[in-house]
């Protein structure tokens, strides 16, 4: 018998490389043939372990889902980044490696954050989803979230809509 064990803990910064690794391959899943290709490859390259050990070290708010000592998924959160809405928190990213996806582990990372974001004094928060990625929007529908706006993203010379999804 194999058994392997599965938290959401806090990210660590020996986990820089696995949460770049995760951020990677999860959104070149989740954006191909949504983002250009070549905005995409440099907001990915943007992105790389360097960068998450500097917000692992800042404090900022990241879980991380550990599976055996391997990052499978992670979720960045904090205070609401457009104050014109009327909520208090916002969930940044959440993304799983697609190796993960479907096993109830984005739900996990998700629910974790809800839980700390209101503890922290943010009952209410958003998510931001572009509108092309049909997974997304899914998710946050079937976890309850309400579309409350609307808003474009410019990715080079194309704009992309992204919805605003409300909790709490």
């Amino acid at each position: 018998m194999i058994e392997g064990v599965i938290t959401i803990r806090n990210a660590r910064e020996g986990d820089a490389k696995g949460i770049a690794e995760v951020h990677d391959a999860a959104w070149r899943d989740a954006y191909r043939g949504i983002i250009p290709g070549r905005e995409l490859e440099r907001m990915i390259a943007r992105r790389g372990p360097r960068w998450w050990h500097s917000a692992i070290v800042r404090g900022s708010r990241l879980l991380v889902l550990d599976f055996d000592e391997t990052i499978g998924g992670y979720a960045s959160y904090g205070r609401n980044r457009v104050p014109s809405l009327r909520y208090g928190g916002e969930v940044f990213e959440l993304y799983v490696a697609p190796e993960f996806q479907g096993l109830g582990f984005g739900k996990r990372l998700f629910e974790t954050a809800r839980k700390d974001l209101s503890e922290h004094g943010y009952p209410s928060f958003l998510v931001w989803a572009l509108a092309d990625n049909e997974r997304a929007v899914e998710f946050y529908k079937r976890l309850g979230g309400l579309n409350v706006r609307q808003a474009n993203e410019r990715f080079g010379s194309e704009i992309r809509a992204r919805h605003a999804f409300a909790f709490g």
